[in-house]
């Protein structure tokens, strides 16, 4: 038996305590990779991919929706594009002048209302009333002319609807 105290003893001990730290790192490696291939299940699944397999797969997958989003939202531009090009025919102005056409104190019973769209044409349409009848006018309107001469009261329902006036009465 050698002695513990030798050259070949110190080196044997010196040999066993390496081992031992050798063994107590390989464990607690063991367990870090353990852990690891833990983590690699819960990301990749069950189906035996490697990780980069996954990331090519992920990267599919994105392109995929990336160019479903792209065409989405191409055919809602398109979408928007005819309803903003509708929405240009709508009824943007109008205005309403109430007045007297005759004078006759009978109250302000005549109307002309201007409806025009947001190109500014549409038409004025004027209702004058008498005592014993009324009359109704239609004249067309483009780019805020009239087709024809308008009266006073048709001129300013047109100023009133461009200006954005149309619910304010006119003066008496």
């Amino acid at each position: 038996m050698h002695d513990l105290t030798s050259t070949a003893g110190i080196v044997a001990i010196a040999a066993a305590a390496v081992a031992v730290l050798a063994l107590a790192l390989c464990a607690g490696l063991a367990v870090r990779l353990r852990r690891v291939r833990a983590d690699q299940r819960v990301v990749l699944g069950d189906r035996g991919q490697d990780l980069v397999e996954h990331a090519a797969a992920l990267d599919r997958q994105f392109q995929a929706l990336h160019q479903y989003v792209e065409n989405a939202a191409a055919g809602l531009t398109g979408r928007m594009e005819a309803a903003e090009y509708r929405l240009d025919g709508v009824m943007a102005y109008r205005a309403l002048i109430r007045y007297d056409a005759y004078g006759e104190m009978s109250g302000r019973q005549s109307t002309s209302i201007a409806l025009l769209d947001a190109t500014r044409s549409g038409l004025v349409l004027s209702s004058i009333h008498h005592r014993d009848q009324a009359r109704l006018y239609a004249k067309q309107v483009r780019d805020g002319q009239a087709e024809l001469e308008l009266s006073p009261e048709e001129n300013e329902a047109i100023r009133l609807a461009l200006l954005g006036d149309g619910d304010r009465p006119a003066p008496a």
